[in-house]
């Protein structure tokens, strides 16, 4: 069974939970359009303050570790805004944490049920069990880019941002077979709806894809 490295499109597409929309950006968190507008815009000038945690910021986030066999790049993944770049950083981790499971061939594993929960931690389970009974895993390189971070008026954030995964592929852990990410698939746009907890991070609640949205 084929499975591209993109998470959640793929071994979710079957679940009624998730519908794969275009995203935008501004207005409520029901608004889309059919592409990213300003896309890229992430603002380059973020302070050293923005990279430390704020006083109600009290969880001990988990450490993930990635094997040399993947590689993962955030590019521009910087806002000079703290608020902002705290919900960029944990969507970051929160990504890494799905690459990490499929990695570990664990659906429980600990990063990711960390960094999700209601929906994006349901269907995320779905999604890495797929892949662990293919006994499949991730190689390769994977760019992310373009990301919009936002906090709507009722305090809940989305993360919108588009994986380059043109340079992934999955590899048989038994048989060592490596298929590579079809070209048609390789460029996907995410749109993430964050809620943050008490202790201060910003965890992801839906995730939504959808293929050849990203330029």
């Amino acid at each position: 069974m084929n499975r591209p490295i993109r998470l959640v499109s793929t071994a979710l597409a079957a679940s009624a939970a998730l519908i794969l929309t275009a995203c935008g950006s501004g207005g409520s968190d029901d608004d889309a359009s059919d592409n990213i507008k300003g896309a890229g815009d992430g603002d380059k000038k973020a302070s050293a303050s923005a990279d430390a945690p704020s006083p109600a910021d009290r969880a001990k986030r988990p450490e993930i570790k990635l094997p040399k066999s993947l590689q993962v790049d955030f590019a521009s993944w910087t806002n000079s805004d703290p608020k902002l770049q705290a919900i960029m950083d944990d969507g970051k981790e929160r990504l890494l944490a799905s690459y990490a499971a499929i990695i570990n061939q664990d659906p429980q594993d600990d990063a990711f049920t960390f960094y999700n929960t209601s929906d994006a931690l349901r269907t995320g389970k779905t999604w890495i069990k797929g892949f662990t009974d293919e006994n499949l895993t991730l190689i390769g390189k994977a760019r992310v880019f373009q990301p919009q971070p936002r906090i709507s008026p009722d305090g809940s954030g989305t993360l919108f941002y588009c994986v380059d995964e043109g340079k992934g592929s999955t590899k048989d852990t038994k048989t060592g077979k490596v298929t590579a990410t079809p070209a048609d698939d390789a460029l996907v746009l995410y749109r993430t709806k964050l809620r943050k907890t008490d202790d201060g991070v910003w965890k992801t609640t839906m995730v939504q894809t959808e293929n050849g949205a990203c330029k």
